[in-house]
């Protein structure tokens, strides 16, 4: 007698599947990417159409959670945070679409009401259609009046004490511009592999498969790339031509002017862009405190052909061992609050708190004090951190400066790049770049 043989589970649609993406984020407080690639690896949409979709209903929806949340708070009869999971997350998806997609308003509701369904939750159906359907009614997302930060607060879903802060240290037009950049998709920016390849020569090779590819305006070796799909089929990933990196954080490398010649420890390494960038032309020890993070960065040089330049050990880099030696350029990219990679992690500016900045800037010092003494005479020391906050940036550098008066900043000679006084700096707005601060120390004796 032959086993009855269960009906195929019925694939299910780019709407379900955000659904359980966003769930899954809200329950786990995992990061969206990792989330949304597992999601996406385990269910293989066929068409690379749905691919694009979860990710657009994805960002975008976490994007502009607060401002969804307060315009679903407005015609909700309960509190949102009494609402189970993916009940709640078909209510933001549906909103997103309502109010920041070209989706006709009567799909965006039925068939994010049929996609919880096929999750299991048709019991919710009927509170979630009602709900949709009022909000289907307003022209735009409601705003509160009374107070213009909370406004430009929940206009653009950042916490308000981000808002005053960002206000408080770039001005009011600055940050509004920061704000905003936020809430943009980011480019595909790649680097070029120098060791194998030339950008311009990298730049025509894409150019004649048919890649839309153009150079980035400020780093000498990236390339940016326009709606590229899965970069794991382009070509030049198997050969190792180039490696995914955002244009600020190539800008890093090129300001700290390594000389080719120069031993060097990059001291927080994970994940590996800019140990790899170093060890195009360099010897780089790429140390982290997280060892189960050290396998991606062997296999990111490995592909990169950068293998042989390039070793790693688990090591904590606030706490350094004496017998680690002297390196003629120790690179730190400090740990930090990441607010300047906010459009890449919509996720981290509601995770994110005023009061974390303490804990942040004591580790970092730990850090620049335990690392600098692994500095050689004449030797270099790059300060790095992907937040736009001046404390974890110029305020942390001076600090330091006061306290080593054997260090002195020293500019890179030679170069055009974004600068505040001897330190590079970069800011989410018009000029597409991610928010990154980095200061280049000489060890005077």
């Amino acid at each position: 007698m032959s086993a009855t043989r269960k009906p195929a589970r019925k694939p299910l649609s780019a709407r379900a599947l955000a659904i359980q993406v966003m769930a899954r984020v809200a329950a786990t407080d995992a990061y969206l990417n990792v989330v949304l690639d597992s999601v996406l690896d385990e269910f293989q949409p066929k068409d690379p159409r749905d691919a694009g979709l979860i990710t657009e209903l994805c960002y975008g929806a976490t994007r502009r959670l607060l401002v969804l949340d307060y315009a679903l708070t407005t015609v909700a009869d309960r509190k949102l945070e009494s609402i189970e999971d993916k009940v709640l997350a078909a209510l933001r998806l549906g909103a997103y679409q309502l109010f920041f997609m070209r989706v006709p308003k009567h799909a965006a509701v039925g068939e994010t009401v049929d996609a919880l369904k096929s999750v299991g939750l048709e019991r919710a159906s009927g509170f979630v259609n009602a709900i949709l359907r009022k909000l289907s009614a307003l022209a735009a997302p409601p705003l509160p009046s009374a107070d213009p930060v909370d406004t430009l607060a929940i206009q653009t879903s950042h916490p308000a004490w981000l808002v005053r802060r960002w206000q408080r240290q770039f001005g009011p037009d600055r940050a509004r511009a920061m704000l905003d950049a936020d809430n943009e998709p980011p480019k595909v920016v790649i680097r070029a592999n120098t060791s194998k390849v030339t950008r311009d020569g990298l730049l025509a090779q894409l150019t004649e498969a048919g890649v839309e590819a153009t150079a980035t305006t400020t780093s000498p070796v990236g390339i940016v790339l326009g709606s590229p799909g899965r970069v794991e089929d382009l070509l030049g990933y198997d050969e190792g031509l180039w490696q995914v990196q955002d244009e600020a954080a190539q800008l890093v490398g090129v300001f700290a002017q390594v000389p080719a010649t120069a031993k060097v420890l990059d001291a927080c390494a994970a994940p590996g862009g800019k140990a790899c960038h170093l060890a195009e032309t360099n010897e780089v020890l790429a140390i982290d405190v997280h060892e189960n993070k050290l396998p991606k960065i062997e296999s990111e040089a490995r592909r990169l052909g950068l293998k042989e330049r390039l070793s790693s050990r688990a090591l904590d880099a606030a706490h350094l061992p004496d017998d680690l030696g002297e390196f003629d350029v120790v690179m730190v990219d400090a740990p930090c609050s990441g607010l300047g990679t906010l459009r890449r992690h919509p996720e981290l500016r509601y995770r994110r708190q005023e009061k974390d900045f303490g804990g942040l800037a004591t580790l970092q010092r730990e850090i620049l004090e335990s690392c600098q003494r692994h500095v050689a005479p004449g030797g270099l020391l790059v300060y790095a951190v992907c937040t736009t906050d001046t404390t974890e940036g110029p305020d942390q550098v001076e600090m330091f400066l006061r306290s080593h008066p054997d260090f002195t900043a020293e500019p890179p000679r030679g170069l055009t790049l974004p600068m505040v006084q001897a330190y590079l700096r970069t800011l989410p707005g018009p000029e597409g770049f991610d928010g990154f601060f980095a200061a280049r120390l000489r060890r005077m004796y």
